[in-house]
């Protein structure tokens, strides 16, 4: 079958305009994804990811719940993208990524978001939840950047991306949030239904670190630039913490901005897969913080001691 074409804008010839059209391209065979489901989304086709040629947005507008760095006075920029491409049992937003709470969008909808989020004084626009949606988000990113869009780019994502399509955003995006989930792949198998996400993960932390290097703040604490990692500290250590902790000291850079985050809850499914039954301890969540700090990372965020966190800065 040919491939539908691009929807209808005024792209500018240039390098983000190029990227779009490859990665439009890529969805008539969609491997966007380390799942690999080679489906042609072009067609109608459906993989694990569950989006089409359009992309779906549940709800967008200056959030003040993000990382410091992100949102500043006046908010993070987000839009919050439907479905994903993990299946987290435990998942804390599951009517959005597993059941599909959204509306489909068209390109110039999704731009005119971005613009949107820009004139009410945002200082980034945040993606949340985007990688099954790269095409869609550039050839949107195309019309607003062709309209005066100029604020840096967040990618907040899972964690389980691949390499080859980190690569078609190289210069575009400017702040990588990815998820550290698991130090084991098969925790990461039982409880978010993907293989191998430890060296999925790792691989593609290393490609964000390349391409955009450790955090840079401005003399207001506001992130322009660089990578910015979440780690959820679940029960019991499901979410291998000393593994995530040593690579990003030893691999990446001990400079790395690690979220250590304490809001696990059970959620979802998370029920029925003890000890994901019960909330996180305290004890749970200084241990983990204390493996961050023992492993040589020098800047973390979320901690649970203020003097911890004096111990960090």
């Amino acid at each position: 079958m040919p491939l539908q074409p691009l929807p209808a804008y005024q792209g500018r010839e240039d390098i983000l305009h190029q990227r779009a059209r490859d990665a439009w391209a890529s969805l008539a065979d969609c491997r966007l994804c380390p799942r690999g489901c080679r489906i042609n989304r072009l067609a109608g086709e459906l993989g694990e990811c569950r989006t089409g040629d359009r992309a779906w947005v549940t709800s967008f507008g200056p959030h003040f719940g993000e990382e410091a760095p992100l949102v500043g006075r006046h908010g993070s920029g987000t839009i919050y993208f439907t479905h994903c491409n993990l299946r987290c049992i435990f998942c804390q937003n599951y009517t959005i990524s597993q059941l599909g709470e959204g509306q489909p969008v068209s390109a110039e909808e999704l731009a005119s978001m971005m613009l949107s989020l820009q004139h009410r004084g945002c200082h980034n626009i945040n993606l949340v939840t985007p990688t099954h949606v790269l095409p869609h988000i550039l050839v949107a990113l195309d019309l607003a950047a062709g309209q005066g869009l100029h604020l840096p780019l967040v990618w907040n994502c899972g964690g389980y991306e691949s390499v080859s399509a980190l690569r078609l955003l190289d210069g575009i995006v400017d702040i990588y949030m990815p998820d550290m989930k698991y130090g084991d792949a098969a925790d990461a198998e039982r409880l978010s239904g993907i293989k191998g996400y430890p060296a999925v993960n790792r691989a593609a932390i290393r490609e964000m670190h390349r391409q955009v290097g450790d955090l840079v703040v401005d003399e207001d604490g506001v992130a322009g630039r660089g990578l910015l990692v979440r780690h959820l500290v679940l029960p019991q250590g499901l979410a291998g913490t000393g593994e995530v902790v040593r690579f990003l000291a030893q691999e990446v850079s001990p400079d790395t901005y690690l979220n250590v985050m304490a809001q696990y809850r059970p959620c979802h499914q998370a029920y029925g897969y003890p000890p994901l039954d019960r909330p996180l301890s305290s004890q749970e969540y200084a241990s983990a913080v204390q493996s961050a700090l023992d492993a040589g990372l020098r800047r973390l965020d979320g901690l649970v001691h203020p003097r911890l966190r004096a111990l960090a800065w």
